[in-house]
């Protein structure tokens, strides 16, 4: 009996035992998943910071580009334009013949659309002064957008011959009165005179004429007087 009473007091006790392991909670597997999720978050927080600072790289890298003053700009007209023909104010087109850089970047590229006016257009005088053509470039269109430039003025200038046309007035005007005077006296002279004198300030006007011209597909520079900012 006590033998029996014995065993059953030392199988209770082993099923309690049993019982109590069994449901402890596991305490190692809570552990690793913690140290197994620590460090996902520093690591995913790192790569955003770096993620961020790409993208702050990236956008000062887009950042405006500015051209300085003192570049030059040669462009090539899509007009004619002259002292003669063409007015103050008179608006003309240009395209750029080669690109301009900025530290080693292309910042305005070759074919851009450029834009001027005329300043100053003097067209020459019959008998003297000198003709003038002031032209300069006022925009330029970079992807597709206008920007507003101030460049130097390109000027072109021809002197007149006012005295090689006095010379020629004088010169006809006599040549005129001495055939008059041969052909047929004082009255003849007279006459010959009013008809040397017109024949001469005919060829003084012809040939004093001296205006200025620039072609279509003229290739011309002109410099920024101010910086240029181009955004992106």
């Amino acid at each position: 009996m006590k033998s029996r009473f014995l065993l059953l007091t030392l199988a209770s006790f082993l099923a309690v035992t049993l019982l109590a392991c069994s449901s402890k909670p596991p305490g190692s597997d809570t552990g690793n998943a913690a140290s197994s999720g620590n460090p996902a978050t520093p690591g995913s927080s790192g790569g955003g910071m770096a993620g961020g600072s790409s993208a702050m790289k990236s956008e000062a890298a887009r950042a405006a580009l500015v051209v300085p003053s003192g570049a030059t700009l040669t462009v090539r007209l899509g007009e004619t334009l002259s002292s003669k023909d063409s007015q103050p104010g008179q608006t003309f087109t240009a395209s750029l013949v080669n690109p301009v850089e900025v530290e080693g970047k292309p910042a305005i590229p070759a074919g851009a659309t450029a834009t001027g006016t005329v300043v100053a257009a003097h067209a020459a005088g019959k008998f003297k002064g000198a003709s003038l053509l002031e032209i300069r470039l006022d925009s330029v269109t970079v992807g597709g957008k206008p920007y507003a430039i101030q460049t130097s003025a390109v000027e072109r200038e021809q002197k007149g011959k006012g005295k090689r046309s006095a010379a020629m007035i004088g010169g006809g005007a006599g040549a005129g009165a001495l055939i008059g005077a041969l052909a047929g006296g004082g009255k003849g002279a007279a006459i010959g005179a009013l008809v040397g004198g017109g024949a001469g300030t005919a060829g003084a006007a012809y040939t004093g004429k001296a205006d200025v011209t620039l072609p279509a597909e003229s290739a011309l520079s002109f410099r920024l007087t101010a910086p240029l900012e181009l955004k992106p």
